[in-house]
């Protein structure tokens, strides 16, 4: 009957400037699509060149190599009776433009500009591209002259046009423009176009995967027709993981999806479409084909191809399916494993180096390296002959097959607990015994002879020896000390990075892994130049709470039960004396004077909702009504912000991390903003105390409130339930059941009045129920302790 055409996404796994490498992949998908029988091919954004050129994209000779890629893929045999499209840059008249670049059988039919920039959370396209304006308009473009010289063609049009095959015909939205409120999808429809392809570049955020599938079957739902959407996957040189996900829909119905992790550099969905569907499912709407009739028409630019075949009666049409999403704990597990895994294999590197604390960041940081071996071996032990020829490489060893994870692992990943003489027991065990049931190759070191020695050179020049506060010390004895000790460790971590292949008779050097978590490079809560600071970090872009639930999640499906204690432990740095029972002194919410849960209240009110001082007041004066007094709520936030404040200028060392929080602080591209504050806000603070005169008198105690449960409890309430939706910014403390003991703190570390401290610090109570934690609000706050706060 000649109606049903087969047609091919390709999901890349592309590298900036990686000409050679990024034209064998897309040869590769082609080869794929033609021999699985797809008529049509088409892939991701920036295809030839790599999205993440980024200022490249200035350069001349990344448009040069871009058309040498496009003439050696167009010339190639493979590609011959297949419609295929790519995408590269292209200079129009001296202004570069994101396009798709179409062509059949050696001839270049269309070449289509991206209509709608991105320049939201890590991209800033319009740096380097400009938008194409002129709506159903195509001008001649001038081709360059290799390219004339083996197509014969001088021109071809160039802007917002279709191709119209014998069959069928299809048009292109390019990324952004699917999500712009005025997606180009829905004039094409309307203009006869059955086919809507759109490339793009979209990266990994934690709890986001469905968005673009929804946005897809929305699409075809409201247009009718096709919609053909592919995606770049793997880490290209930056710190965002595209997700892959291609996928293909149809009337609203999800026929055909790739995976969203995998170390696959090429992955081919195709689908099967009954055009007459596509025919019929529009013309029952009647109110669109009335708005169809007056629609303005697209230049069509005609191929002479048919995308179908005559006798096609027994060809079977792709049914639809249902693709379930990751759940946050399997993103965490599966994304950040493979950026590492391209990070690693691109770098040169021979492996990890990890100091492991035996706390839940570090613990974190091992696990996902242990996620990224299961992932090798399994795609070993599939078939995958480029990871095994990669991790053949990298472990310089030409007959080694991996065939489990932790003698992999044993081969990539060295762990080191560095202990001090503030180090207790349980930490040393933990980390022990999660290194010997991950596989790593672990070792302990103590560093107090280092720091003892630099002390002395203190000593010898001042005549002075600082103490810590419970020996006596200031504050800023107390803070230099764990300083020192923190940055000593950075330092052990790189030269035992740099010589521990050498010890084991392997050549290179590893890459040092940091782990320190998004909430903390929010609050500052981390010593610059110390173990935060390394090559790259995989949990940077995660927050606490996110991998306390990776934890218990990587407990029972990587069979690691050493997690257990982890989890359950309190979190702690370590850097200050233990009791003289061996107790821990020192706790990390204790110290920050506030708790995880609502540092993730606060980054999403500062990012996502982007509140100030002020603005966030008023938010969650009335989210926690129920628990805190307006003034309780103003001390929480100016308390946040003066440590948000003194701490910002951190984030300009920030180590490169992958990108998976929407409010990550990092400071390269994502969240700009000045690194040198005025940390009182006297202006803003004013404007809250305004408020807070206001209030505070009309202001009644929920008669309901009780004793809210500790974060642990909370953690645990949590994987009871659904998990978390982000998009209602759910506070942790507007009910009983999602709530947490909470730090409050005054300028002068003063317990608030109406709270009565517990027997020996710590955890106290008011008569109405509210818990709290009672710390001086410098806490943590280190390097710029001249700045009264």
């Amino acid at each position: 009957m000649g109606r049903k055409v087969t047609v091919a996404v390709s999901t890349l796994n592309q590298w900036a400037l990686d000409f050679e490498g990024n034209m064998a992949r897309i040869l590769q998908s082609i080869l794929e699509a033609k021999d699985m029988g797809a008529s049509y091919r088409t892939g991701p954004e920036l295809e030839v060149c790599g999205y993440s050129c980024e200022d490249h994209f200035r350069e001349p000779d990344t448009f040069l190599h871009s058309w040498e890629v496009l003439l050696e893929v167009m010339m190639s045999p493979i590609c011959e009776n297949m419609l295929v499209d790519v995408g590269m840059p292209v200079m129009h008249r001296n202004v570069a433009y994101n396009c798709r670049v179409a062509f059949f059988n050696r001839q270049l039919l269309l070449i289509r500009p991206k209509m709608a920039m991105c320049d939201d959370g890590n991209y800033r396209e319009t740096r380097w591209f400009t938008a194409w304006t002129k709506s159903l308009q195509t001008e001649e473009f001038v081709l360059p002259r290799m390219i004339a010289q083996h197509t014969g063609q001088q021109t071809v049009p160039f802007g917002d046009a279709v191709i119209a095959t014998r069959d069928t015909c299809l048009g292109y939205e390019i990324c952004e423009e699917l999500w712009n409120v005025r997606s180009k999808h829905i004039e094409m429809s309307l203009a006869g176009v059955e086919l809507i392809v759109n490339s793009s570049g979209s990266y990994m955020e934690l709890r986001k995967a469905h968005i673009t599938t929804d946005l897809i079957r929305n699409a075809s739902f409201k247009a009718g027709g096709a919609y053909l959407f592919s995606n770049l996957r793997g880490c290209d040189g930056q710190r965002v993981y595209f997700n892959g996900c291609s996928a293909i829909a149809l009337n609203g119905e999800l026929l055909a999806r790739g995976q969203q992790f995998a170390l696959q550099d090429v992955e081919v969905t195709l689908a099967t479409i009954d055009l007459e569907e596509i025919r019929a499912y529009r013309v029952s709407q009647r109110s669109r084909c009335s708005t169809a009739a007056g629609a303005a028409n697209y230049p069509r630019i005609h191929c002479d191809f048919e995308m179908s075949t005559h006798s096609d009666i027994f060809k079977t049409s792709t049914p639809p399916l249902n693709w379930p999403n990751h759940t946050p704990e399997e993103e965490i597990a599966l994304g950040p494993a493979c950026w590492l895994w391209d990070y690693l294999r691109r770098s040169g590197q021979g492996g990890f180096f990890l100091p492991l604390s035996g706390g839940v960041d570090s613990s974190s940081s091992a696990t996902i390296v242990h996620s990224m071996c299961r992932q090798i071996v399994q795609a070993v032990q599939l078939g995958d002959a480029q990871v095994l020829h990669d991790i053949r490489k990298i472990l310089a060893d030409t007959e080694y097959t991996p065939d489990n994870a932790a003698g992999l692992c044993n081969r990539l990943l060295v762990t080191c607990f560095m202990g001090s003489v503030n180090s207790s027991k349980e930490t040393r065990r933990r980390a022990a015994q999660l290194a010997n049931q991950l596989g790593s190759y672990h070792i302990e070191i103590s560093i107090d002879l280092a720091v003892n020695a630099l002390l002395g050179i203190f000593n010898a020049v001042t005549g002075l020896t600082p103490r810590f506060k419970t020996q006596g010390g200031c504050a800023r004895q107390n803070l230099a000390l764990q300083n020192i000790q923190s940055r000593i460790r950075m330092v052990l971590a790189y030269i035992f990075a740099q010589l521990m292949l050498w010890v084991r008779n392997r050549p290179g050097g590893l890459l040092v892994l940091g782990s320190a978590n998004v909430d903390e490079s929010l609050r500052g809560y981390l010593t610059k130049y110390d173990c935060s600071s390394a090559d790259i970090n995989p949990i940077g872009g995660i927050s606490k709470m996110d991998l306390r639930r990776f934890l218990i999640y990587a407990k029972d499906k990587f069979n690691l039960p050493a997690l257990e204690s982890i989890i359950d432990a309190p979190p702690t740095a370590e850097l200050e004396p233990l009791q003289e029972n061996g107790e821990l002194q020192q706790t990390d919410e204790q110290d920050m004077g506030m708790t995880y849960a609502e540092l993730s209240e606060y980054g999403r009110l500062r990012k996502q909702s982007f509140c100030g001082p002020y603005s966030m007041f008023c938010r969650l004066v009335a989210t926690w009504k129920g628990d805190l007094s307006p003034k309780e709520v103003a001390d929480k936030v100016k308390h946040f912000f003066r440590c948000y404040a003194i701490n910002r200028h951190k984030m300009t060392v920030l180590t490169p991390s992958v990108h998976a929080e929407s409010y990550s602080p990092d400071d390269n591209r994502f969240d700009h903003r000045p690194f040198l504050y005025r940390p009182n806000w006297s202006w803003q603070f004013k404007a809250i105390d305004d408020e807070v005169d206001k209030l505070q008198p009309i202001y009644t105690p929920s008669s309901s409130a009780q004793l809210r449960p500790s974060s642990e409890d909370l953690l645990l309430s949590t994987q009871r339930s659904s998990h978390l939706d982000d998009s209602k910014h759910s506070s942790p403390l507007s009910s009983a059941s999602a709530s947490i003991d909470v730090g409050i703190s005054t300028a002068a570390g003063v317990p608030l009045p109406g709270a009565a401290a517990a027997p020996g610090g710590g955890l106290s109570k008011k008569p109405s129920g509210y818990s709290k934690v009672h710390v001086n609000v410098l806490g943590k706050i280190k390097d710029r302790t001249g700045i009264p706060v």
